[in-house]
This record gives C-alpha cells, structure tokens and sequence, in this order.
C-alpha cells in the first residue's frame, strides 16, 4: 500500500558526486521523519542523515560538511546530495520513512524502507 523507491545511484570517481531521490508513494495521509541509511557487506546498516517534517537534520559523523538532506513535502520526496565522495562511502543506501497512512477512519504509523540503490565510489 506504501511504497518508497530510490534512484540516483551508481558509480562516481573519489572527489565526484552524487544525488539519491527516494519517492514515497500509496496510502499516504502524512510523512513524519525521513532518512538515508547504508549498509556495506558484513556490517549493520548505520544512519547517514536523517530530517524531521519541519526540517530539522542530522548527519552521521563521516558524512557532515560533505553530505546534504532534504525533502519536498508537496512530491513526498527525500533527497541525499552526496560531494566529496570518498571510496569508504560505498554501499547499499536505503531510504526510510515514517508513514501515516488511513485505515477506515484510523491512523497509524508504520516505518518503510526502500529496495536500495547502490552507490560505488572507485577511480
């Protein structure tokens, strides 16, 4: 019934950038806070950065001064503008987000997560 999906990954020279879109679709009545998240092989899926309905952000440490989210409330969309990069941000990126959908006359929240768009940095 909801559904996110990303674009924008692939691969980019050490130094490049990139811009990662995440649409949210479906069942929609309102989106509280939205994220990016990556996941290397072997390793826990770890935040990235992630912004509130009002706009509030906060960036892990690797990413910040490098890494830029925002959203677009009207196209229920979450972007992840990526310079700098680096070889170490190579991963899988997932978007998340908290959806409040209708069920008759209830609502409820659930947190739904992208498919994934992989991003390679590598000369």
């Amino acid at each position: 019934q909801v559904q996110l999906v990303e674009s924008g990954g692939g691969l980019v020279q050490p130094g490049g950038s990139l811009r990662l879109s995440c649409a949210a679709s479906g069942n929609i009545r309102s989106i509280n806070a939205m994220g990016w998240y990556r996941q290397v092989p072997g390793k826990q899926r770890e935040l990235v950065a992630g912004i509130t309905s009002a706009g509030s952000t906060n960036y892990a440490e690797p990413v910040k001064g490098r890494f830029t989210i925002s959203r677009d409330n009207a196209k229920k969309t979450v972007y992840l503008q990526m310079n700098t990069l680096k070889p170490e941000d190579t991963a899988v990126y997932y978007c998340n987000a908290d959806i409040v959908s209708s069920v008759w006359t209830a609502a409820y929240e659930y947190t739904y997560w992208g498919p994934g768009t992989q991003v390679t940095v590598s000369s």
